[in-house]
């Protein structure tokens, strides 16, 4: 039985994985398994996110995106909930301010590919979240290099820690992030909708 709210106790350190899982498929299981090992995590949430404002088109309905999850996940250490839209927000500073006022005492470092790096300094309040939380960054193809000169790479520059410390990543105190490399898979959530819609997909090389 899956609780409404995630069960984490003071000390702990917690990988937040935001994103819309849309489909969700072996990608972000090898992902969140390379989060915990790389990043010293007892364990990572996905947060299924009711939507992404990045985004031109609305995701699949929730329930089914939280249901297909939960269906492939089974690793105990990686937990698949749909708190934010529980929680009410929809912006990542938010839902960070939530879940760290909900859960005082547990060690949140805030997950994401490279190609989210590169456009992190595009989100709302994208300073805060890293004055709030630490964040592990996870090198996907084609986006590595442009993580590291991002612009949100070039303002945080000097609060980034060496590749050969990421496992102290959960326990810096913000602002801290760390980009490492890992072996890659082939999944992405776009080439599989790509797929299931019948569309060509865009290559990432």
């Amino acid at each position: 039985m899956v609780s409404l709210h995630p069960l984490a106790l003071p000390g702990q350190r917690v990988g937040l994985f935001g994103g819309s899982f849309d489909p969700p498929h072996g990608g972000h299981l090898h992902v969140s398994r390379q989060a915990l090992a790389r990043f010293g995590l007892d364990r990572v949430w996905w947060l299924v996110s009711p939507g992404n404002p990045l985004k031109p088109h609305g995701p699949a309905p929730l329930a089914a995106r939280v249901a297909a999850a939960r269906a492939l996940v089974r690793d105990p250490r990686i937990v698949v909930t749909d708190i934010e839209a529980r929680l009410g927000t929809r912006l990542t500073a938010d839902t960070i301010a939530a879940l760290q006022a909900r859960y005082p005492g547990v060690r949140f470092v805030w997950l994401m590919g490279s190609d989210n790096m590169v456009q992190f300094a595009r989100w709302q309040r994208w300073r805060e979240i890293a004055a709030r939380v630490p964040i592990g960054v996870l090198a996907r193809p084609g986006s590595r290099l442009a993580a590291r000169t991002s612009v949100a790479a070039r303002v945080l520059a000097r609060y980034r820690l060496p590749e050969s410390e990421s496992h102290r990543l959960a326990t810096a105190a913000p602002p801290a992030w760390a980009l490492v490399n890992l072996p890659m898979h082939p999944a992405s959530s776009s080439a599989l909708r790509a797929v299931r819609e019948g569309v060509p997909a865009k290559v990432t090389a």
